[in-house]
């Protein structure tokens, strides 16, 4: 009922439109124009933003405020005027435009090829419809996208097939097309919206935008003059009719459709560049996807012309909010990775609490940090990210997190399902995926990767090896665990340990933990060789805790950070597990060992233990004393033989 209503007002508005010399059309679309720039603040946002993409290295901001609204009073004379169009005869028609290149179409239609040609939203893009003059003789067909209300669309489209227009349905209409083209005939082709999931990503204004191949693919496959056209508001009730040159391409469909959509980008920014103000701004044509805004799993990918230097490009930019904890965040940073390399613009920022700030810039993949330093207000951390950022992803499940980049307005927010905040995001994903079974007990890190994998990311390559050990043979033990007793190894094992692998082989040993750890440190060096034993416990910062794992040539540690932050760099572990779940925080790397003995009661994920502490206690000095002595100093191959 409500499409029946819009097609008659539609109409009754198109006939009095009509009623009207066109030169009070063009005046009448200016001042429509001028007030849809008053009262659209989202669209007159979307202009400037897309203006500001293209044109902001060559115009000051007062200046694309001024094209901006310009814009907004030339589509609205524009959009009126192509209504009036249909209803002038064709000496009319011809007298309200000046032609350039007039020739160029009928030479191109002479070759007998067939001409794919080049059209996009420049001017007043309706009159290509009445200028049928200009092709007489050859069959003139046009693809469009179906609009969603059906009477509207047949009355556009009317006035097209009128003038002898073919009118080709996107989605039904190709291979008709291709048909007609091999016939000799000339079909119209829009070049210049977002392509969606179909397209392929490549620069437009130095931006990755999805690109629609159809123009190229229909050439590629017909072997069809290329022809690109542009109609320009060129004075009061005027246009200029520009036919440009032929675009010439190799005619193989395998390699060369990507490189003439591309050809075809760098000539719709010239003409748009002629005069900025007749592209139609208020369409977004660099739309962030949903939900795979990383291309690297889209249907037609990413294609760089050759030459093109990624860093270069327009950068898409993504900030990550870190987990709070060391160990969560060395968990999820393979999934950050992901989110750089996930399309070849990326730029990725990093939010972290001060404290971890170290850890991350030892990531490659990551180009800035910024820290939030500790009891930094919720609105001090959002004027960090205001207006900085395309993309922002929500490792942590907090609300305070999402408050966070829903306070700073970055257009796409990425996070977990839950917690009370899905109205402050705009994408979320589910932290398991749905399954009439029973899931299996899952790795944390997994948990982060579905973050990765909502949004189209793939598995980043190993990052190469960060540990790089001393000559000597220096042993690290971590006794300690920040969220409890229940996860500590008791520290008199950990000296059997010490004792044992000593009687062995010649080694040296470095407690290593937070300044709450060293009661423990002093209690498992009671009595040692302080030459062999080196307290550090409370003494390194986490920069300088991460330069002394890489040296170490071992380490013997509980369930905690500092086990994370040694498997990242790829230090040789023995992992101790009692109260936690090891294929839930574990460490991953080949060259870990986990020791655990399941009980009863385990895991229990408590920070105290009730009762025995069975778990922990069941782990003996000597079976961690002979994993070790296999880290540190393997067999020979050929013992046991």
């Amino acid at each position: 009922m409500l499409d029946r209503l819009i097609y008659w007002l539609a109409l009754v508005l198109i006939t009095l439109i009509r009623c009207l010399p066109l030169s009070v059309c063009f005046a009448c679309g200016q001042v429509v124009g001028a007030g849809l720039w008053a009262i659209l603040p989202g669209y007159r946002r979307l202009a400037r933003e897309n203006l500001e993409r293209a044109m902001g290295r060559d115009l000051s901001p007062a200046g694309l405020r001024r094209l901006t609204f310009r814009h907004f009073t030339t589509l609205g004379a524009n959009a009126i005027c192509s209504f009036k169009m249909a209803a002038l005869n064709e000496a009319q028609v011809l007298a309200s435009v000046t032609f350039e290149n007039k020739e160029g179409l009928p030479g191109a239609l002479a070759k007998g090829r067939g001409v794919v040609f080049i059209i996009s939203h420049i001017g007043n893009w309706e009159l290509l419809a009445q200028l049928t003059s200009l092709a007489p003789g050859y069959k003139s067909s046009t693809i469009y996208q179906a609009l969603r209300n059906k009477g509207i669309d047949d009355l556009i489209n009317r006035d097209r097939r009128a003038k002898g227009i073919i009118t080709l349905d996107r989605k039904r209409g190709v291979t008709k097309a291709v048909s007609l083209i091999r016939e000799g005939g000339l079909v119209g082709v829009l070049i210049d919206q977002h392509a969606g999931e179909s397209g392929i990503w490549m620069p437009f204004f130095n931006s990755l935008a999805s690109t629609s191949p159809l123009a190229a693919s229909l050439a590629t496959r017909t072997g069809a003059v290329v022809l690109p056209c542009a109609i320009y508001t060129d004075g009061f009730a005027h246009w200029r009719f520009v036919v440009g040159e032929e675009i010439p391409y190799s005619r193989d469909p395998n390699t060369d459709t990507n490189a003439l959509a591309a050809s075809l980008n760098r000539t719709l920014e010239a003409q748009i560049r002629r005069s900025p103000a007749d592209w139609f701004w208020v369409h977004n044509r660099w739309k962030i996807s949903h939900p795979n805004f990383l291309t690297a799993t889209k249907k037609r990918g990413t294609y760089l012309p050759p030459g093109t230097d990624p860093t270069t490009l327009q950068p898409f930019r993504i900030v990550i909010r870190s987990p709070n904890w060391l160990g969560d965040a060395v968990m999820s940073i393979p999934t950050a990775r992901a989110f750089k390399l996930g399309r070849p613009d990326s730029r990725l920022t990093i939010l972290a609490p001060a404290k971890l700030a170290a850890l991350w810039r030892a990531v490659p993949e990551v180009d800035d940090v910024i820290p939030i330093a500790k009891g930094e207000s919720l609105p001090a951390v959002s004027k960090k990210l205001r207006g900085r950022f395309d993309v922002a992803v929500l490792f942590p499940n907090s609300l305070r997190s999402a408050l966070e980049v829903w306070l700073a307005g970055i257009p796409r927010r990425v996070g977990f399902h839950g917690h009370f905040r899905e109205k402050l995001l705009n994408q979320t994903v589910r932290e398991t995926k749905k399954s009439k079974k029973p899931a299996r007990p899952a790795h944390h890190s997994n948990r982060y990767w579905r973050l990765a994998e909502g949004c189209g990311g793939v598995a980043p390559p190993p990052l190469p090896l960060l540990h790089s050990p001393t000559s000597e043979c220096l042993i690290g033990i971590c006794p300690g665990a920040e969220y409890g007793p229940a996860k500590r190894w008791p520290t008199d094992k950990f000296r059997a340990v010490m004792d044992q692998v000593s009687k062995k082989i010649s080694c040296t040993w470095v407690v290593l933990g937070t300044g709450a750890d060293t009661p423990l440190a002093e209690e498992i060096l009671r009595g040692f060789d302080p030459a062999r034993g080196i307290d550090l416990t409370g003494k390194t910062t986490l920069e300088e805790l991460m330069a002394k794992l890489k040296t170490l040539t071992a380490l013997v540690t509980n369930d905690t950070g500092t086990m994370h932050l040694a498997d990242f760099l790829g230090v040789p572990l023995i992992s101790l597990f009692g109260s936690t779940e090891p294929r839930l925080t574990g460490p991953r790397a080949t060259t870990s060992i986990t020791l655990r003995h399941q009980v009863e009661c385990s895991p229990c994920f408590l920070r105290d233990c009730p009762l025995d502490f069975r778990c922990m206690k069941a782990i003996t000095p000597g079976e961690v004393a002979e994993n070790l002595l296999r880290l540190v100093a393997p067999p020979s191959p050929n013992a046991g033989r």
